[in-house]
């Protein structure tokens, strides 16, 4: 497994936690992967704690992912910035996010988020039950430790 499979999984879990560094509240966050740019998307609204954080500026912040159905467990960190990318803001719009926004893609609160991937730590895990009960069988029958997946950094 490989850096190309933990983007595999990104695309496939619907979101996260989320903090720009130094803040004491992580949010709950929708992300939408774009792997060819190394980038996190996350539409939010005007007000929230992260946007107040940006309106100064990109700051660092860390992503926090896991979601045991997929068998991915990571900690994303990179630089968060506010983007005006009304294109990019178009491709990622959406009936689930529309329901957040009374005045839909144009209303006045809607704020894009990106964040450049710097790094992180990444957890695959085997994704059947089946392997996974395979692994402790073979584990508890040969004294071996059982193969639960690749830990790496990004």
């Amino acid at each position: 497994m490989s850096k190309t499979e933990f983007w595999d999984r990104v695309e496939t879990v619907n979101a996260g936690m989320l903090a720009p560094e130094g803040s004491p509240r992580w949010v709950p966050m929708s992300h939408y992967a774009d792997r060819a740019d190394n980038r996190l998307w996350f539409i939010t609204a005007k007000g929230t704690d992260i946007i107040d954080r940006l309106e100064t500026g990109p700051a660092p912040g860390t992503y926090l992912l896991a979601d045991n159905g997929k068998g991915l467990f990571a900690q994303v960190t990179g630089t968060l910035a506010l983007s005006d990318d009304r294109a990019k803001l178009a491709e990622l719009w959406g009936a689930i996010v529309e329901t957040w926004f009374e005045g839909g893609i144009d209303d006045p609160a809607v704020r894009l988020v990106s964040m450049q991937v710097a790094g992180g730590e990444v957890w695959l895990t085997p994704t059947s039950g089946i392997r996974f009960m395979f692994n402790i069988a073979k584990a508890r029958l040969t004294g071996d430790d059982p193969d639960m997946g690749d830990h790496f950094a990004l």
